[in-house]
């Protein structure tokens, strides 16, 4: 007979490695257990704080308007381009990929003269074609991602921002998939405003989306003419919550999902370190490119803007890469990404984010990966691939 107290939800552990969430440490899954708290509580506010304070060092910002917001990455998405951006002003946006195309589509929904910059998917934006949209438009905002989730490709911030500052517009990036595991510094390189997730490479469960906003951002904040269209996102009601000495109620944030997210900036930045999480992502990364090629497969974006947590991997011909998806899934308990948008069914999707992060699921997914395009009739060696990655590691 059926145990009645035996959950039909009790399931076995799956190995993350697709483009988010990524898999949690026990350390961090272990913080969540802690006791709830008013959201008005002392120490509950001390830990958003704390929480600021490591968020800033993970951006690389001074920026005193720094804080996880209750939400996904898209809701990162909505309060900085909401709060940017009035009815009729004007945008650019660079689109190089799936999140590129989703921030014209938010910022056209709050009532921006949206111009996109378009780049084959997998490319980088190009910065003067760039500017010179920004300048012909009058843009208020130009935005970017900086490492699009749907392609792997690490578009550079530096030309960028360099390219930006001949114009009047504040420059955005969508940080969602590198913050934790690759260089933002965000004061250096001049971008206004950011948003990212915490499900990826700072460690942490979703439902947490850090965003900073530089001085020059807020000013624009507070000169708006008319009220910002999402009252859930108005960083001006947000921050009498987060950081004034005498809090106001805005909403109810989850105790256990910043529990969660504290603990993971805490191992990140006290445990491991940022430069050491940085050469991490990036040393997996190249094991794993290296136990791909030894696979003979194709990278999707050249070498030189692959971002090092999320590689898109070209599907050979004649082979159904949701037959392989599906098999690594019931056979292995390992999950990796299909492709987006114009993408689906031509690649692959690999992460290596934060705690997923790691030698041994480089080999892992290496030799799994092998197994299923094998059992379809493409041939390849897992030994091969597992001996390439160990000698780029």
């Amino acid at each position: 007979m059926n145990d009645p107290r035996a959950s039909r939800f009790d399931l076995e552990p799956i190995l993350l490695l697709g483009p988010g969430p990524a898999s949690v440490s026990p350390r961090v899954l272990q913080a969540m257990a802690k006791p709830l708290l008013g959201y008005l509580d002392e120490d509950f506010r001390a830990m958003l704080a704390e929480e600021s304070s490591w968020l800033r060092a993970s951006f690389g910002t001074d920026n005193p308007v720094t804080f996880a917001l209750s939400g996904t990455g898209m809701s990162g998405m909505e309060a900085v381009l909401a709060n940017l951006l009035e009815p009729g002003d004007r945008a650019v946006v660079g689109v190089n990929g799936f999140f590129g195309e989703r921030m014209v589509e938010v910022a056209s929904r709050h009532g921006a003269d949206v111009r996109r910059v378009d780049a084959e998917w997998g490319r980088e934006i190009d910065p003067a074609t760039l500017a010179a949209a920004a300048k012909e438009h009058r843009a208020r905002v130009v935005a970017v991602v900086h490492a699009e989730t749907s392609t792997g490709c690490l578009q550079p911030l530096v030309p960028i921002a360099e390219a930006v500052r001949s114009t009047e517009a504040l420059l955005v990036a969508d940080c969602v998939t590198s913050v934790g595991g690759a260089p933002i510094d965000l004061d250096r390189v001049g971008v206004d405003a950011v948003y990212a997730g915490s499900q990826k490479c700072l460690g942490a469960p979703p439902g947490l989306c850090p965003i900073s906003f530089s001085a020059r951002a807020m000013a624009v904040v507070r000169a708006r003419k008319s009220r910002v269209s999402s009252w859930y996102h108005d960083v001006s009601l947000l921050e009498r919550y987060y950081f004034a000495d005498s809090p106001v109620y805005h909403h109810t944030p989850s105790n256990s999902l910043h529990y969660a997210l504290l603990e993971a900036l805490r191992s990140l930045h006290e445990t491991e370190g940022l430069a050491a999480a940085f050469e991490r992502h990036a040393a997996n990364h190249r094991a794993l490119v290296a136990g791909l090629e030894a696979l003979g497969l194709k990278m999707l974006v050249p070498e030189g803007l692959r971002t090092p947590m999320l590689n898109s991997v070209v599907v050979p011909d004649g082979i159904d890469d949701a037959k392989v998806r599906a098999r690594l899934r019931s056979k292995d308990r390992i999950e990796i990404g299909a492709g987006l948008g114009k993408l689906r069914g031509r690649v692959l999707r690999i992460g290596l984010m934060g705690h997923s992060s790691r030698f041994a699921n480089v080999i892992t997914v290496l030799s799994a990966l092998a197994e299923a395009l094998f059992e379809q009739g493409y041939r390849c060696s897992a030994g091969a691939a597992v001996e390439a990655a160990k000698a780029a590691d």
